[in-house]
């Protein structure tokens, strides 16, 4: 992170910093194996890999496994249970090495393997700094400096043993993961805004369109209420130097944000190929989803559209785009025998209700507002990110 990285000099040059080995500083083991048959619909909730990243992340969708309070107090006898204060590190996979420190979850248990457990912590070791460490530029180079394998990287409890931190004394620990959790405080709290805006955005949308609609309103195809256009073959547009050039969006960018192993294109495109935030971007190949881009300046790739309109308001071509999506997800998944995809024909075939202009200026004076906060909210997470990302 950039605040952290940008801390870092200033109170080393104090003398306060010390480098110590993790291991010496925490007990480092996983869990022990829950297998598929020994899940329940309900008890207590059992997190994967998967549950753990999206949760660090703030991409959680709610959904938990669970195994029997029976199991649990078995496996908890013998080997305990993660509690407030220890963390989780993601383990293999190309998402190793995202931490989770465990806060306010009560009783859960996690698969052996994928998760590494830090628990018994040193008090001379303040979990927040370590957590805020791991995440920063500095950290996660030092993660990939002990992880093995290449086609599927991984952590193992041996090297993070031997991992060389540099900590200060535990009150500027404090203060410096005290000001770095304020800031993903106010991640999370705009997350959470968006999440709220995006429902009620959806349930007015419903309401009008589908619950009231009025048998007067006119029909258009989706194609013609707007304009998708498809993006570049971008590896036919290299960077030309290493000013000049923007990252690629593809459709897994579009799912999980833009990382240091995107690829880059030349800005050296037309202006329409480059996307910025706020823009709506629809993944009509495998994993189709509709999307209010919340990231970085990028270039737009090939299998998305940017979808836009002269006529209609954001609002409108966004939801109705949304509203059909379950659809068009049904078509994709007729073609899997290939690549699961819809076509421009389906888009023409996709109809929608045109309301009378006043009508249309009536909900957009309602709709506008919420659609606009959601992309200031987006912005300003970016800002955030700007300061403390990596």
């Amino acid at each position: 992170m950039k605040l952290f990285l940008n801390t870092l000099p200033r109170l080393k040059i104090m003398g306060e910093w010390r480098e110590i080995e993790l291991g010496k500083m925490c007990e480092i083991t996983s869990s022990k194996r829950i297998f598929y048959a020994d899940y329940v619909s309900e008890g207590i909730p059992f997190y994967r890999s998967k549950e753990i990243i999206e949760k660090s992340l703030g991409e959680s969708n709610g959904e938990v496994l669970y195994i029997s309070e029976e199991k649990f107090n078995e496996i908890k006898s013998k080997f305990g249970s993660p509690i407030d204060g220890d963390m989780l590190i993601s383990a293999v996979g190309a998402r190793s090495g995202i931490p989770f420190v465990v806060k306010d979850l009560g009783d859960f248990y996690f698969k052996d393997g994928n998760l590494i457990w830090l628990r018994n912590i040193n008090p001379d070791l303040e979990i927040d700094f370590l957590y805020h460490w791991m995440k920063s530029q500095v950290g996660k180079m030092g993660l990939e400096s002990i992880m093995i394998g290449s086609a599927q990287p991984a952590l193992t409890i041996a090297g993070l043993n031997r991992l060389k931190v540099r900590i200060p004394n535990i009150a500027t620990q404090r203060a410096i993961a005290s000001v770095l959790s304020s800031f993903d405080d106010k991640i999370d709290l705009l997350h959470r805004q968006n999440t709220t805006l995006e429902a009620l955005a959806e349930t007015l949308f419903r309401q009008w369109f589908v619950e009231e609609a009025k048998e007067e309103w006119g029909h258009k195809s989706l194609s013609s209420i707007a304009d998708f256009l498809n993006g570049l073959a971008c590896q036919n547009h290299p960077p030309k130097n290493e000013i000049d050039k923007l990252p690629v969006l593809k459709i897994k960018e579009l799912g999980s944000n833009i990382s240091e192993n995107s690829d880059w294109a030349t800005t050296d495109v037309r202006p329409e190929f480059i996307v910025k935030n706020g823009d709506i971007i629809f993944a009509w190949s495998a994993s189709l989803m509709v999307k209010l881009w919340n990231g970085q300046d990028c270039i737009l790739n090939q299998h998305l559209f940017k979808v836009t309109s002269t006529r209609f308001p954001k609002w409108y071509y966004y939801l109705w785009c949304r509203h059909h999506l379950v659809e068009f997800l049904s078509i994709a998944a007729s073609h899997a025998t290939t690549m699961g995809h819809i076509k421009r024909g389906d888009l023409d075939e996709a109809m929608v209700f045109v309301p009378s202009d006043n009508e249309l200026e009536e909900m957009t004076q309602i709709q506008g507002p919420i659609i606009e906060k959601m992309i200031s909210n987006n912005k300003q997470i970016r800002i955030i990110f700007s300061m403390i990302g990596p």
